[in-house]
């Protein structure tokens, strides 16, 4: 294999403490000054706290239109409601694949007093053609998300596939979503479609990513550049988020919880969410 089809780092973010709902503290590494979007990736959220008073209020009931949420729970327990009348609890390992399509009203709250809660939220675009369809839950319990294993090489696949093994989750553009885990001295190399944007998200241990060796530690979120392999090699261990997606290449207008394609169907959001019409 020719070395400049290995995709290499173009940029590193090291992301913002913020807070989001009633007060969660969190790791926003999309949706900043520093990366304000990845098309079609709007926001990833890293959510770990073990003081309750950090995350016990929760995200209460908010409205979503034109994109999808995508929480994957690594420890906790969180329930999710909406105005639709779904409801389901997230367990370690579970993931919840939200399109909220023309209008939902939700909330995610913790389900426990104390302990570790650590997952991701990351929201995915949706184009022009899904902003207004029917909103709709994926549901995945941890057992029925496949897991493909090869020497000391573990890789979850949420979404797209590895090595044959197909993800859980059925989306609405190409997008892979993988929890990959290394043990030491391990190499994790993967076919990546050449049109699609992709990124590296450093979970735990260190890291070296593509041919320029460049050396990815815990927190870090690597975007990388083109080609049509990602190739992450780890001496002492390691564990990462890879996503990739094929971007939509259309205008975004946002406007708090609304991701749009111009500012009046913003504004129209607000209105039917305002005047108790939405969804």
């Amino acid at each position: 294999m020719s070395s400049h089809k290995i995709r290499n780092v173009s940029r590193f973010i090291q992301g913002e403490e913020t807070s989001d709902g009633a007060g969660v503290k969190l790791k926003r590494m999309i949706g900043t000054s520093e990366l304000n979007f990845l098309d079609p990736f709007l926001l990833l959220d890293e959510f770990k706290n073990e003081n309750p008073d950090d995350y016990i209020a929760g995200f209460p009931s908010h409205p979503h239109r034109g994109f999808e949420t995508v929480t994957y729970l690594l420890a906790g327990r969180m329930r999710h409601r909406d105005s639709n009348g779904n409801e389901g609890l997230l367990t370690p390992g579970a993931v919840q694949w939200m399109t909220a399509g023309k209008g939902i009203i939700h909330s995610e709250m913790p389900e426990m007093e104390d302990g570790l809660i650590w997952g991701y939220q990351l929201w995915v675009n949706l184009p022009s053609s899904l902003k207004m369809s029917e909103p709709k839950y994926q549901d995945i319990p941890p057992e029925e998300i496949p897991v493909f294993k090869s020497d000391g090489i573990e890789v979850v696949v949420i979404a797209g596939s590895c090595e044959g093994v197909n993800g859980a989750a059925n989306t609405s553009i190409p997008i892979y979503y993988l929890d990959v885990k290394l043990e030491k001295n391990r190499t994790f190399q993967m076919e990546i479609p050449q049109d699609m944007n992709s990124l590296i998200h450093m979970i735990e241990g260190e890291a070296w990513i593509g041919t320029d060796r460049v050396q990815a530690k815990q927190g870090d979120l690597a975007v990388l550049d083109s080609g049509e392999f990602a190739q992450i090699k780890t001496d002492a261990g390691a564990r990462f988020l890879l996503l990739a997606a094929r971007p939509i290449e259309e205008p975004v207008a946002r406007g708090g919880p609304f991701v749009m394609n111009t500012r009046e169907e913003i504004i129209q959001a607000f209105r039917d969410y305002e005047s108790g019409n939405f969804a």
